[in-house]
């Protein structure tokens, strides 16, 4: 009987792909949350974290983004519940990253390093933001609202 390898090759190959991820910061990111690396020191601390567009400052040589924050699943995307209070950061990447598509309110996760502080205003108070220059950004899909329809509880309902 004469094997074939290429098929198990591909189907190793196509597997190691799927495992790897793509997001090599995450690996090694801390726990830390932004609420609490703005009330400790953690500069140099590799971090993976994610929430909603507040402001987008493109740059001359890099573009930062002020973020609200929040927990990420377990593929790294930002996810909602109505008692989040994950603090705010600022992520910023080297490049042009253009407002129009990096709006306001879209979810972004970003990989990096904590790299300082900034102090920023929220409705007249002072607030200690940490600051990741990030390896990494990923912008998420826009969520649907999807219309879940129920199919009727009898055959015939609906054809009368």
């Amino acid at each position: 009987m004469r094997t074939r390898p290429l098929p198990a090759l591909m189907a190793v190959a196509l597997l190691a792909a799927c495992a790897s991820g793509g997001d090599r910061a995450h690996a090694d990111a801390s726990t830390l949350t932004p609420l609490d690396a703005a009330v400790v020191e953690a500069t140099g601390q590799v971090v993976r974290w994610g929430g909603r567009i507040v402001q987008v400052e493109p740059r001359p040589d890099r573009t930062c983004f002020e973020m609200t924050a929040t927990r990420l699943d377990h593929q790294g995307r930002p996810y909602w519940a109505e008692d989040d209070l994950g603090g705010r950061f600022i992520a910023c990447r080297a490049g042009y990253y253009d407002p129009a598509v990096f709006r306001i309110n879209r979810d972004v996760t970003f990989a990096g390093r904590v790299a300082g502080y900034e102090n920023r205003r929220i409705d007249g108070q002072s607030f200690r933001f940490p600051r990741v220059e990030a390896d990494e950004v990923r912008l998420w899909p826009e969520r649907r609202q999807s219309l879940v329809t129920r199919p009727p509880p009898w055959p015939w309902w609906g054809y009368w």
